[in-house]
């Protein structure tokens, strides 16, 4: 097996398909959440992925249950789908500029670096299962920038690289806020496939007037750090409803969710990069009890699966 980043002139070359829409998909339902491990259905799922047809790309994250059943719904119902397929990886270190907290005892550090090897050994054992439908593996998620809650040290992540490498060949990434692709991330991104950066004009207090043009300039400041990379973004997004808390409750709606999609898909398009929206459908589960938490309602169809604007309108390709 290969223990070199595989060389590829395009993500199109590399992920083995053509440019297409891509869309980041979690199927949790009112009721259901993956903490609790209650999973959504077979036919849960399917139906969801039935109404994401005009998506050729989606992007899973973690190796749960979950992902079992919607890589084993795209191969029994014959969907045409690619997916990323991701590992929800734990704190192996704890984190003092978290903002909602981030400190963790030795043992619970120790059983979570336990946790994440276990989790990698699933990723490539689906991997395995389902090779025909796996187009590339993100081996965590929002594991290095300055806030996060569940801090991995790079090493581990390379670590991580590595291991996967020696035993599937399918390309590999980590998917991370555009900052630390400038910086800590560097040793990193020499060992990965393609780099995967988030962008979020609305966490970072940009009104719509500003925020295509934010979203711009974070994915060419990691181009000018990473001239050689193939560039993904593998989350970026608008959410309908706010609390006020990181989000102001005038700068989320529908409305302005319509907006940006729009701007976002035409310029991506246009230039070629593959974009994974943020996302498909709401999510209860997610974040404080508020029910306005934003959090919630990153989706482009509600949770009951009925469309919001966007949807209805269509989105311009």
């Amino acid at each position: 097996m290969q223990n070199n980043p595989m060389q590829a002139d395009s993500i199109e070359t590399l992920l083995g398909r053509r440019f297409g829409k891509a869309i980041c998909y979690s199927g949790y339902r009112e009721g259901q959440n993956p903490r609790l491990e209650i999973y959504p259905s077979y036919d849960e799922i399917k139906e969801d992925l039935l109404l994401l047809n005009d998506w050729s790309f989606l992007r899973l994250y973690d190796c749960s249950q979950h992902a079992r059943t919607v890589l084993r719904v795209i191969s029994q119902e014959k969907l045409d789908f690619s997916v990323m397929l991701g590992v929800d990886i734990a704190a192996e270190v704890s984190n003092p500029n978290c903002p909602w907290g981030a400190q963790f005892s030795e043992d619970e550090l120790a059983r979570n670096r336990e946790r994440n090897d276990r989790d990698i050994g699933q990723l490539i054992a689906l991997v395995k299962e389902y090779p025909d439908f796996v187009c590339s593996v993100s081996i965590g998620n929002e594991a290095s920038v300055e806030w996060t809650d569940h801090m991995v040290p790079v090493e581990r992540l390379i670590e991580f690289t590595q291991r996967i490498r020696e035993h599937v060949n399918v390309p590999i990434t980590f998917c991370e806020n555009y900052v630390p692709w400038t910086n800590k991330l560097i040793p990193l991104a020499e060992k990965l496939d393609f780099i995967s950066i988030h962008t979020y004009p609305v966490w970072e207090y940009q009104s719509i007037e500003t925020a295509i043009e934010y979203t711009k300039q974070n994915y060419y400041l990691v181009k000018e750090h990473h001239p050689n990379m193939p560039i993904v973004i593998t989350e970026a997004g608008w959410t309908t409803r706010a609390n006020g808390c990181g989000i102001e409750q005038w700068n989320a709606s529908e409305q302005l969710q319509d907006i940006y999609y729009q701007q976002l898909l035409e310029w991506t398009e246009h230039e070629k990069i593959l974009t994974f929206v943020f996302e498909a459908f709401d999510e209860p589960w997610k974040g404080s009890d508020d029910p306005h938490e934003p959090e919630k309602h990153w989706g482009l169809f509600f949770e009951n699966r009925q469309p919001k604007l966007v949807m209805q309108k269509g989105i311009k390709t």
